[in-house]
């Protein structure tokens, strides 16, 4: 049983943790961060090539069950996995943490892009001081002459690059973040209004308890939805025991076809 991960995600590692004692697992990761944390088993780095690309992989490498366990807004990298594993007829499931939920004292304006994000900001009016937790890839959305009065501090794994808002200062740091952690950021840096992406889950969700406790608005940017179709498992032991659905299917196949006197020659043909 061959498994591959699309990784990147606090849920992709432990989702390889658990599966690579039984089964074989290789996990993908983007290469867009310099330093990632490796999971166990196998480990890949950088793009397939698009959806061909990645059906050719699936085909090569014989993988057995597909798990989509990228960020919730890596949206281009979902629809090529959906159009890949239809393609190679290998089964698909996306892991995704569940979203956050706004709780009363919550002062959330909800958009559906980051170029929302920065009209939102710009409705809010006067010069305000931005948390802006949205990862450092799409900064340009916030880098428009008409937000050159509002200050930004952008949280990020890796150091952003051009373009980004005229008048920035960077955090570089990596969750999971603490209460304590947020509270102080905001106090210290005088915050007045924080923009992040629904990335859901508890790693970094602190930031909106936090905002909730100093009255601060949070512009949240939904995320895309799944591809049509898709499985989707919401805890990495959910998708542990999709995979083994799925084994025992290729367990019982085999059995079935044991006595049949072309399975090995065919083994042999594959094995070149």
């Amino acid at each position: 049983m061959h498994v591959l991960i699309l990784g990147g995600t606090t849920e992709s590692r432990r989702l390889a943790e658990l599966l690579a004692p039984r089964w074989r697992v290789t996990t993908s990761l983007a290469g867009r961060v310099t330093r990632p944390v490796l999971p166990p088993g196998e480990v890949r780095i950088g793009g397939f090539g698009g959806a061909d690309g990645l059906a050719r992989w699936l085909r090569e490498h014989r993988v057995d069950a597909l798990v989509d366990a990228t960020h919730p807004f890596a949206a281009t990298i979902s629809a090529n996995a959906a159009l890949a594993a239809a393609t190679a007829r290998v089964p698909l499931l996306a892991l995704r943490r569940p979203s956050w939920a706004p709780v009363p004292g919550d002062d959330w304006r909800t958009v559906g892009s980051l170029e929302e994000a920065a009209g939102a900001l710009r409705g809010l009016g006067g010069s305000r001081r931005v948390f802006l937790t949205t990862g450092r890839m799409g900064l340009a959305a916030f880098a428009g002459a008409d937000l050159d009065a509002h200050w930004f501090l952008v949280r990020s794994v890796d150091a952003p690059q051009p373009p980004y808002p005229a008048r920035t200062e960077t955090l570089l740091d990596r969750g999971p973040f603490t209460l304590d952690g947020e509270r102080d950021i905001l106090r210290r840096h005088r915050i007045d209004v924080v923009v992040t992406k629904d990335s859901g889950g508890a790693a970094t969700a602190p930031k909106l308890t936090a905002a909730r406790e100093a009255g601060i608005p949070v512009v949240v940017v939904r995320r895309p939805p799944v591809p049509e179709g898709v499985a989707v498992a919401e805890t990495a032991e959910d998708a542990v025991a999709w995979v083994a659905h799925f084994s025992e299917d290729a367990t019982e196949d085999a059995t079935e076809g044991s006595g049949d006197g072309d399975r090995d020659g065919d083994g042999a043909e594959g094995s070149g």
